[in-house]
């Protein structure tokens, strides 16, 4: 009996300390905070601008694909003789601009000149036949001469000196050149054929579908023949950078974080590794806690959003795949400029 008294001493003993080892290494460490959470992602959805036939897909699910690749183009059989059209018509107009720009040519003028020299010269004709036959019918008592001759020199001594008139006229013209305004409105159809032009030619470089940034494609949503319209996406991307793990922390360890502060993540496809991270994001709105935690006593609590962006080189993470975030405390919190160069992967 002593030896049984013994016997559930010692293990009573040896289950106290257990216990009391296990919590007194299950407490909290200051210097760390460890969060799970899931990785998240962001997604492009692409649909081409314009309605139109597709005749190419060129990139299949899963494929990873770099900014300005083409995904896709459309049929353009009625959009290259309508840019013929526009280019053709932006060569009218550029040449009628610069006939009213450059004015009357040394030619025109010199003609001007000459239809003045012409209309002078017949107008002193005219006059001197006039005067003549003026003095004549004055001197003879109207015997020598008809009135009616005298009338029609007269007449056609008016009609010459009209078309003297007339000629200098257009000789100012000439000198002059265009009037501003039609110059201005010669300038504003130039500019309006080059816009119709700039904007078949926009449509011509839409109808290839490029990839924004580098990503991988997750969904291929329509085939060669299908009618592409602006509402209907061709593809889903899901972009490579950034990549973040969404976390929730409690408000007890809300003034723990920092932006910016030091992160390591961990996934299980690869528990030896770890990925390096930093907070990038803190929500300033308390939520509950999503339904994925499945703790009952976490469901009722109020809990901050947390985004941990991480670098993935090697593209290893996956979205929707389950991450342990640790937080090291005790290194300072990285500036803002750095955050955004580790975004383009230049922080180690």
């Amino acid at each position: 009996m002593d030896k049984r008294i013994i016997i559930a001493g010692v293990a009573a003993v040896a289950i106290v300390g257990a216990l009391s080892w296990h919590f007194m290494g299950a407490e909290e460490n200051p210097n760390e905070l460890v969060l799970h959470g899931n990785v998240d992602l962001r997604q492009v959805d692409l649909p081409f601008k314009d309605n139109e036939r597709i005749t190419e897909v060129l990139v299949q699910e899963g494929d990873r694909v770099t900014a300005g690749q083409v995904l896709a183009r459309l049929d353009t059989g009625r959009l290259v003789p309508r840019i013929a059209q526009a280019e053709a018509q932006v060569a009218v107009q550029t040449e009628a601009f610069k006939r009213l720009k450059n004015g009357s040519r040394p030619e025109e003028v010199a003609q001007a000149r000459a239809s003045v020299a012409s209309a002078r010269a017949d107008a002193e004709n005219a006059k001197s036949q006039f005067d003549r036959l003026a003095e004549i019918s004055r001197t003879s008592g109207g015997r020598a001469v008809s009135q009616q001759d005298v009338d029609t020199t007269q007449a056609a001594l008016r009609v010459a000196q009209a078309r003297l008139e007339t000629a200098r006229k257009s000789l100012e013209l000439a000198v002059a050149g265009p009037r501003e305004e039609d110059v201005a409105q010669g300038k504003a159809l130039l500019d309006a054929a080059n816009a119709d032009l700039a904007l078949l030619r926009r449509q011509f470089a839409d109808a290839e579908l490029v990839s924004p940034t580098a990503a991988v494609v997750r969904s291929r949503l329509m085939e060669p023949g299908e009618m592409a319209t602006p509402q209907r996406p061709v593809f889903s991307l899901a972009l490579i950078n950034p990549k973040w793990i969404r976390a929730y922390v409690s408000e007890g360890d809300l003034g723990r974080l920092k932006p910016g502060s030091i992160a390591s993540v961990h996934i299980d496809s690869y528990p030896d590794r770890a990925l390096n991270g930093w907070v990038g994001y803190i929500s300033s709105v308390a939520e509950f806690t999503p339904k994925a935690v499945q703790t009952e006593e976490l469901r009722t609590a109020l809990v901050y959003e947390v985004r941990v962006f991480v670098k993935d080189p090697e593209d290893i993470l996956r979205l929707g795949m389950p991450a342990t975030v640790a937080l090291d405390l005790t290194k300072a919190p990285q500036n803002k400029p750095d955050r955004v160069a580790a975004l383009a992967g230049g922080v180690q």
